[in-house]
C-alpha cells in the first residue's frame, strides 16, 4: 500500500474515532478530568525548569503538561489529515456513491438539521416543557365566544342586540379545552347522520322538541338518546312543491332551471326544509340568532347542513350584497315593517336581481277564523315597503307570500318621492360586521345579473368571470383550479385511509352506507377562489365547504357566492360564530403565516380550532417548513395527534395533519 494512502486511511480512522467519542459529552468530560489528574501525578516529579522546557516556553508561552499533550495530539491529527488528502492520484478506499444518492442524503440531512434546530430552540425556550391545557368546566360545554347575553345586558345592549355578536366585550378567560358533554357520541356518517342524531350532542331538551311549533317539525324519538327525522317528510315535500308552483315551475326539481341554486333560510327550525333541498342539489344555508339552548344552528350543523350564527337586529349578515337566489322565512318571528323596514332592506341587500323572498306564517286553529283579517293587516305595511324596494307580489297561497325582486335597474328612478334612498356608493368589499344600512345597495354593481341569466353549475361563464375580474386575474383563477385538482388527488393518495377513503370503517363497525364519507362538514379557513370546494364537487364527494375569506386579504367572497358556494368573511384574530364540535375537518393553506404577520396569537387560533372541531375530527394545515414545525410544537398542548408530511415536490411547503382525540372526563 502507498505510504500516503496508509497514512490517509489511518488518519481518517483516528478522526472518526475521536468524533464518535465526542458524541458522549458526559463521558468525554469525565475522561478529561481523570486524564488530567493522572498526568499531573505522573509529571509531578519532572523538573519543570529544564532547559528544553524553558526555551519552548519562551517561544510559545507557559502551558500545563496536560495542555501540551492535547496540543501535540491535535498537531499530529492535522498532519495526518493533510498528508492523507494531499495527493489526488491516490485510490479512495471508500465505496463509490452515486451523485443523486449523495444529493438526496444531503437534502435529508439538511432538512433534519433544520427540524432539529427548531426543536432544540423550542426546548431552549421551554415550549416543549409546557403542559397540556386542562379541560374546561361543564358550564363551557356549549361555549360560543363573543356571545354573552348577561355581559351585553350590563353593557346597555337591549331590544335584541344582547343576542348579537360583541367581540369588543369578550374577555378571554383561562385557556382551556372545551370538552364534549358526558352523553356525547361520535355522529353518524353521512347520509345516516342527516336523519338520525344523538340527542346528547346538542343542547336541546325533549320538551323543547315536543313543544316546538315549527312548520318543518316532523320527528320522532326512536330511543332516549336518539332523535330521528323522517327522510321523506310529505309535508316538507308538499311545501317545496307548492313554492315551485307559485313561481311558475312544474315541480321543485326545476328550481335550478329557474336560476335557484342557493337559499338563505332564516331561523331554519330543525332543518327539514334544508335537508329536502339538499337532495335536489340546492345549497341551503341556515342563519339564526345565538341561542343558549335549543340552537337551530347547532342542530342543523349536527345534521350535516350548512349554518351560521347571524342576527338581523343591528348588524348586516356576514355575506356580501347580491348573494342568494331565495331568502326564506317560515315563522322566523321577525316583524319586517319595524324600524322603517330596515330588516327588509337587509333582505334586499343579500337578494340577487330576480330573486324571491318567501314569507310563511302558519296560524293556529284559534287564528284560522281571522286569517283573512290577519293577512290584510300584514300586507298593508309590507305592500308599501316592497313597492319602495321594487319588489312585486308574485303569488299568495294560504299563509305563504312570495315577492320577486326587480331585474329592471330603472325601476328605482321611477319610484315616488321620499322613498327608501339608494346607497350613495356601492362596494362589494364589505366592512366587517358593519351596522344595518337604511338604503338600497347593489343598484350600481356590475354583478347585477338576473338569476335566470346565470350559469346553472358552479363554473362561471366568461361574462360572469369578467364581472368578477376586479377580485382576481383570470390566469390566477384558472391556475388555482388546476392546483387544487392536483392537490386533492395528492390528499387522497397521502391520507387514505386516515381521512379520505372510498370505504372507511372503524374497527367493530358495520359496513357504512354509500357514499362512504368519513367527513361531511368541511371548513376551508383561508380560501382564495373556492378551489378546494370546486375540486371536491368535481370528484363527486358528498361534502359541503364553508369557504372563509380572511377579512384582511383581498375579498373574493362575491366570486365564491356567485359560484353557488357557501362562504363568509372572517377575521381569524377573533372567534368564529359557531357552536362547539360543529365541523368534521378544518383546512387552511398559508393561514398560519398570515396570522403571524398580523401579530395574532397562533395558540389562540389552535384553541379556537379545537373548540369548533368535533372529537376525532381532522385538521390539515399547509405552510412553509418553519411555520409548520412551530405549529407542531403547539399541537401537543391541545392534545392533538400530529405528524408532518413532506410533499416530495422540492418545495418548502409541508403538511401538518392532526386529529383531535375524544377526550372524556
Amino acid at each position: 500500500m502507498n505510504p500516503l494512502a496508509f497514512l490517509r486511511y489511518w488518519g481518517r480512522s483516528v478522526v472518526v474515532f475521536l468524533f464518535a467519542c465526542c458524541s458522549w459529552n458526559s463521558g468525554l468530560v469525565a475522561f478529561g478530568v481523570g486524564f488530567e489528574s493522572v498526568c499531573q501525578r505522573k509529571l509531578k516529579d519532572l523538573d519543570m525548569r529544564s532547559s528544553w522546557f524553558n526555551k519552548l516556553s519562551i517561544i510559545i508561552g507557559h502551558r500545563s503538561p496536560v495542555n501540551w499533550l492535547f496540543l501535540c495530539l491535535i498537531s499530529l491529527l492535522l498532519l495526518i489529515f493533510v498528508l492523507g488528502s494531499s495527493s489526488s492520484n491516490i485510490v479512495d478506499l471508500a465505496p463509490h456513491i452515486p451523485v443523486s444518492l449523495i444529493y438526496t442524503n444531503y437534502r435529508r440531512v439538511k432538512e433534519q438539521a433544520a427540524i432539529d434546530y427548531l426543536e432544540l430552540r423550542s426546548v431552549a425556550r421551554g415550549i416543549s416543557r409546557q403542559r397540556e391545557f386542562d379541560l374546561c368546566g361543564k358550564e363551557r360545554e356549549n361555549f360560543v365566544p363573543c356571545y354573552n347575553v348577561s355581559a351585553n345586558l350590563l353593557s346597555g345592549f337591549k331590544e335584541g342586540e344582547e343576542f348579537d355578536r360583541h367581540c369588543e366585550l369578550f374577555v378571554e378567560a383561562e385557556r382551556c379545552l372545551v370538552r364534549p358533554p358526558k352523553e356525547y357520541k361520535i355522529p353518524f356518517q353521512w347520509p345516516t347522520g342527516r336523519d338520525v342524531i344523538w340527542s346528547g350532542n346538542v343542547k336541546i331538551t325533549k320538551h323543547q322538541f315536543l313543544s316546538s311549533g315549527s312548520m318543518t317539525k316532523r320527528l320522532m324519538l326512536l330511543e332516549e338518546n336518539q332523535i330521528a327525522f323522517h327522510r321523506e317528510d310529505d309535508r316538507v315535500k308538499d311545501y317545496s312543491r307548492q313554492l315551485a308552483e307559485m313561481i311558475g315551475l312544474g315541480s321543485d326539481n326545476e328550481f335550478p332551471q329557474a336560476g335557484v341554486r342557493t337559499i338563505l333560510d332564516i331561523t331554519c327550525g330543525f332543518g327539514s326544509f334544508a335537508a329536502h333541498l339538499a337532495s335536489l342539489n340546492i345549497m341551503t344555508v341556515c342563519v339564526a340568532a345565538y341561542e343558549a339552548t335549543g340552537s337551530q344552528v347547532q342542530l342543523a350543523l349536527e345534521r350535516g347542513l350548512p349554518a351560521v350564527i347571524g342576527n338581523f337586529v343591528a348588524r348586516q349578515l356576514p355575506f356580501t350584497s347580491l348573494s342568494y337566489d331565495i331568502v326564506h322565512c317560515a315563522q322566523c318571528g321577525i316583524i319586517w315593517d319595524e324600524k322603517d323596514g330596515i330588516f327588509l332592506i337587509e333582505v334586499d341587500r343579500v337578494l340577487k336581481p330576480g330573486g324571491y323572498f318567501v314569507l310563511t306564517s302558519t296560524p293556529s286553529k284559534t287564528q284560522e277564523s281571522s286569517s283573512k283579517m290577519k293577512r290584510r293587516n300584514m300586507l298593508k305595511p309590507m305592500e308599501e315597503l316592497t313597492q319602495q324596494l321594487c319588489w312585486t307580489l308574485l303569488a299568495q297561497q294560504d299563509e305563504t307570500f312570495i315577492w320577486k325582486k326587480t331585474v329592471d335597474i330603472n325601476c328605482y328612478a321611477s319610484r315616488k318621492k321620499h322613498a327608501i334612498p339608494l346607497c350613495k356608493e356601492y362596494d362589494d368589499v364589505q366592512s366587517y360586521y358593519r351596522p344595518l344600512q337604511p338604503c338600497i345597495s347593489g343598484t350600481s354593481s356590475k354583478r347585477w345579473i338576473p338569476i335566470q341569466n346565470r350559469s346553472s353549475g358552479s363554473d362561471l361563464s366568461s361574462a360572469e368571470l369578467k364581472i368578477n375580474g376586479k377580485y382576481f386575474q383570470s390566469e390566477d383563477y384558472f391556475e388555482d383550479l388546476k392546483f387544487w385538482r392536483s392537490t386533492l388527488k395528492n390528499y387522497w393518495s397521502l391520507l387514505t385511509p386516515l381521512i379520505f377513503s372510498d370505504h372507511p370503517k372503524r374497527p367493530g363497525d358495520e359496513d357504512p352506507l354509500p357514499p362512504f364519507n368519513m367527513i361531511r362538514n368541511v371548513m376551508d379557513m383561508s380560501t382564495q377562489y373556492g378551489g378546494l370546494n370546486s375540486a371536491l364537487l368535481e370528484e363527486k364527494k358528498s361534502v359541503w365547504v364553508m369557504n372563509v375569506v380572511p377579512a384582511t386579504v383581498s375579498n373574493s367572497l362575491p366570486l365564491i357566492l356567485d359560484k353557488g358556494f357557501v362562504g363568509v368573511m372572517h377575521d381569524w384574530c377573533e372567534p368564529f360564530p359557531t357552536y362547539p364540535r360543529t365541523y368534521d375537518m378544518l383546512h387552511a393553506s398559508g393561514l398560519l403565516s398570515h396570522i403571524t404577520s398580523e401579530r395574532c396569537s397562533m395558540m389562540n387560533l389552535f384553541l379556537e380550532m379545537d373548540r369548533i372541531l368535533r372529537p376525532e375530527g381532522w385538521v390539515i394545515l399547509s405552510d412553509d417548513m418553519r411555520t409548520i414545525e412551530m405549529a407542531r410544537s403547539l399541537t401537543a398542548q391541545v392534545r392533538w395527534e400530529a405528524r408532518v408530511i413532506d410533499l416530495q415536490n422540492g418545495s418548502d411547503q409541508r403538511l401538518l395533519v392532526c386529529q383531535k382525540p375524544f377526550l372524556k372526563k
